[in-house]
C-alpha cells in the first residue's frame, strides 16, 4: 500500500515531465552542443570549433548593441506594462469607475487579441512619415519640428518598436492585476477609509502588498518576454536602420536562417538563455517569492 502510495504521485506528474524533458529540456540541450560547431542546416558534416563562436561572439558589436536594446525594452515595460498597468487596474477596480469599467476593460484588451501582424501594418501607418497620424499630430498641436522618420531614424526606431509593444500588451497585464485586486477584502478598504487614508496611502499600503505575487509573476513575464522579444522589432524594422533597433533574438534569426551560420545562431541562443536565466533568478532573490513570512 505505501508503495502504491509512492507511485501514484509520480505517474500523474510523468507525462508533464516528458513533455518538458522533450520539448525544453532536449532542444536547450541539443542547441548548447551545436554552438560547438560550425556547420551549414544544408551539409550533412560539422566541424568541431570548440569556443570559437563564443569569443566571437563576445567581441561582436551588433551582439553588444542588440544585449542594450533587450535591456531598454525590459526597463520601460517594466515601467509602463507593470507599474502604469497597475494603477490603471487599481483606478478601474475603484468604484467611481465601476460603471464604466467593464467598458473600458474591453477597450484596454482588444489590442491583446489583435494579431502582431496587424498590428505592424497599423502602427506602419501611424509611424509614416509622410502622411503617417503621429507627424501629422505632431504638425496639429504645433510640434512639427519633433516630426521624424520613427522607424527609419537610428535614434528613434527602437523607441518606436517599444512603443507599439507597450500598447499591445498592457491590457493583458491590467487584467491580471484586475483579477487580483478583486481577490482584495473589501473589509481592507472600509476599514482604510474610517481611519481617513486617502487612495494613493490605500494603494501604497493595501493594493501593492495585497498583489505582490501578482506583481512579481508580471514582472517575471515582462523581462523574460522582453529578453525573447522578436515579432515587433522583426517585422516593423528588421532590426534597422543599420543594427539600430536589433535585438538578441533578431540577430539569432538572421545568423542562422539568412546567413545560413547554424553554430554561431546557436551560441547567440545560448546566451539569450543565460542572460535570461540570470535576470529571473535575480528577480526571485530580491522578492522573495516563495519565503515564509
Amino acid at each position: 500500500m505505501a508503495r502504491r502510495n509512492r507511485i501514484v504521485p509520480i505517474l500523474f506528474i510523468l507525462p508533464s515531465l516528458l513533455f518538458l524533458g522533450i520539448f525544453i529540456y532536449m532542444p536547450l540541450i541539443q542547441n548548447f552542443y551545436n554552438s560547438f560547431f560550425d556547420f551549414s542546416v544544408f551539409s550533412p558534416t560539422k566541424e568541431f570549433v570548440g569556443f570559437s563562436a563564443f569569443e566571437q561572439l563576445f567581441g561582436d558589436k551588433i551582439v553588444m548593441t542588440a544585449l542594450i536594446n533587450n535591456i531598454k525594452y525590459a526597463i520601460i515595460s517594466v515601467v509602463f506594462q507593470v507599474a502604469f498597468a497597475l494603477v490603471l487596474a487599481t483606478i478601474l477596480e475603484d468604484k467611481l469607475f465601476r460603471r464604466i469599467a467593464p467598458m473600458l476593460r474591453v477597450v484596454y484588451f482588444i489590442p491583446v487579441m489583435i494579431s502582431i501582424s496587424v498590428i505592424a501594418l497599423l502602427f506602419n501607418f501611424i509611424y509614416n512619415p509622410q502622411m503617417g497620424l503621429l507627424n501629422s499630430f505632431l504638425e496639429l498641436i504645433g510640434l512639427g519640428n519633433l516630426a521624424v522618420p520613427w522607424l527609419g531614424n537610428a535614434t528613434t526606431s527602437i523607441y518606436a518598436v517599444i512603443a507599439m509593444s507597450q500598447w499591445q500588451s498592457i491590457g493583458f497585464i491590467t487584467m491580471l492585476f484586475i483579477v487580483a485586486i478583486q481577490k482584495i477584502p473589501k473589509e481592507l478598504y472600509e476599514a482604510a477609509d474610517i481611519d481617513g487614508a486617502g487612495k494613493i496611502r490605500q494603494f501604497f499600503s493595501i493594493t501593492v502588498p495585497q498583489v505582490k505575487e501578482t506583481l512579481f509573476v508580471n514582472m517575471l513575464i515582462t523581462i523574460t518576454g522582453s529578453m525573447l522579444v522578436f515579432n515587433e522589432p522583426y517585422i516593423l524594422t528588421n532590426g534597422g536602420p543599420g543594427t539600430s533597433s536589433m535585438t538578441m533574438s533578431v540577430y539569432m534569426y538572421q545568423q542562422g536562417f539568412f546567413k545560413d551560420n547554424m553554430g554561431y545562431a546557436s551560441a547567440v541562443a545560448t546566451l539569450i538563455f543565460v542572460v535570461t536565466a540570470i535576470f529571473a533568478l535575480i528577480q526571485i532573490k530580491v522578492s522573495g517569492t516563495g519565503k515564509d513570512e
